[in-house]
């Protein structure tokens, strides 16, 4: 084994000698610092504390921008066309929706909108958000109106209903042709044009008729979609009653089958007025035997073309009409129709009507607004019998007095008064159904091409 060397001890009067200390390693010669590198260094710590202080620059815009607004109410604020940020920034403030324009300013450039900014008519509710409202006008979710053009108006009609809505602008290029618009409730955006509601209309009434053409039975006696339109609008104009229009359908679509003249009175009154679309009074007498071609009291078949924009109910009518064997109709009173397959049942419908009619005036009632652009007359106390002229499907007429002008019609307050008078009101009454010897239209002809005839349609 293996000893370590032994050390000789030290006396103890021997001294103990210094140690030298070890030298100091050489200087290291410092280079001297870039002046560019000391730019840059700078720099970056500027931009640090740039990053920073925007950092919460951004977040303070953010909390500021998510936070309950000013506005202490509902406001409904229109943007002008053309406005830039720093306009709407500015009207924001005027009226009280934001504190700070160059806040809101910011957020719509951080957020990349302050590009898709829109104009238009907006509703902001209180205490809105300077997010919520700039998110609103970018997205456009302006403020919607509504126009609600009824069933059984004419193009001219719609047209100048059109016009009177001044939320509406612009002018509308020209007037659609007679049952090319659908009727409905359109909503719309402050500023709309008018042309653009029109292409609305008549781009959804093509829509709808070519899905309810669609669908038509086989045994339907119209060939066109068009004579589908014109038969639809004859029933608008007969009903307004929702229950009624699949059963009137079904009167006009017996008639046609039959080959009878329809003999509908609205057709008269369009042949008269044509797009303006009401008498504002009842039919004269001396008007059903006159000669237009829309009135059906003469042409055989449909008319030449619609006498009313109807709305898809009327149309789905036509489609889907009752399978009844009902010729006639006539009111009954209380704002609907009493229907009948013979003329013995129609008689019977009327003499009902007629005292509805009587016990009316006795009370001093005046007449309904039903009565407008029809030709019922009031009873005639000589009257025994009582028939619909031609036959027709909804009302009837006695013959007519030597001065037609006085004949008393519902509807017409002037010769109303002259009938409580006792003025003109002896008429005798006769069977003036389709195809007698007494119907008046069964031996004459018209020349529908004669201008001295046929009186001009009203544009």
């Amino acid at each position: 084994m293996n000893q370590p060397p032994r050390v000789a001890p030290r006396s103890p009067n021997e001294a103990l000698k210094p140690v030298a200390p070890p030298s100091p390693p050489p200087k290291v010669r410092r280079r001297r610092r870039s002046p560019f590198i000391a730019m840059l260094s700078g720099l970056f710590t500027a931009l640090l504390v740039l990053a920073g202080l925007i950092g919460g620059g951004i977040a303070f815009v953010e909390s500021r921008s998510r936070a309950p607004g000013p506005l202490a109410n509902d406001r409904v604020l229109i943007i002008p066309k053309e406005s830039g940020l720093t306009e709407i920034a500015e009207l924001l403030q005027r009226e009280g929706l934001i504190e700070y324009p160059w806040a809101f300013r910011i957020s719509a450039l951080l957020s990349g909108n302050w590009t898709k900014l829109k104009a238009g008519e907006y509703l902001f509710k209180a205490r809105v958000s300077q997010r919520d409202i700039l998110d609103l006008i970018a997205e456009g979710k302006a403020v919607e109106h509504s126009v609600t053009v009824p069933e059984g108006l004419t193009s001219e009609q719609i047209v100048a209903r059109l016009k009177e809505n001044d939320l509406l602008s612009g002018d509308i290029i020209q007037v659609p042709r007679e049952g090319a618009m659908l009727p409905d409730t359109y909503k719309f955006q402050r500023g709309s044009t008018r042309q653009a509601m029109v292409d609305r209309m008549t781009r959804d009434q093509r829509r709808i008729l070519n899905d309810i053409w669609a669908r038509r039975p086989a045994d339907l006696p119209i060939k066109t979609p068009q004579e589908l339109v014109i038969l639809a609008s004859i029933v608008e104009k007969e009903t307004g009653r929702a229950d009624e229009r699949t059963r009137v359908a079904g009167v006009f679509i017996n008639r046609l089958n039959r080959k009878m003249k329809l003999q509908s009175d609205p057709t008269i009154v369009y042949g008269l007025v044509g797009g303006k679309g009401t008498l504002g009074r009842g039919i004269m007498r001396a008007e059903i035997n006159q000669a237009t071609p829309y009135n059906t009291y003469v042409v055989d078949g449909l008319p030449p073309g619609p006498i009313a924009n109807p709305g898809r109910a009327a149309l789905e009518a036509v489609v889907n009409h009752s399978r009844t064997k009902d010729l006639y109709f006539v009111a009954d009173g209380s704002g609907g129709h009493a229907f009948a397959e013979t003329l013995e049942q129609h008689n019977r419908n009327v003499a009902r009507w007629r005292q509805v009619e009587a016990g009316r005036r006795e009370a001093g009632k005046p007449a309904p607004e039903a009565s407008i652009d029809k030709a019922e007359p009031p009873p005639s106390p000589d009257s025994r019998t009582e028939a619909p002229v031609g036959g027709r499907p909804g009302t009837q007429a006695a013959e007519q007095p030597e001065n037609p002008q006085t004949f008393p019609v519902p509807g017409n307050r002037r010769t109303g008064q002259a009938a409580q008078a006792g003025e003109g009101t002896r008429a005798r009454a006769f069977d003036a159904s389709e195809g007698t010897e007494r119907d008046p239209l069964r031996n004459r002809t018209f020349d529908l091409n004669s201008p001295k005839v046929v009186p001009p349609l009203r544009p």
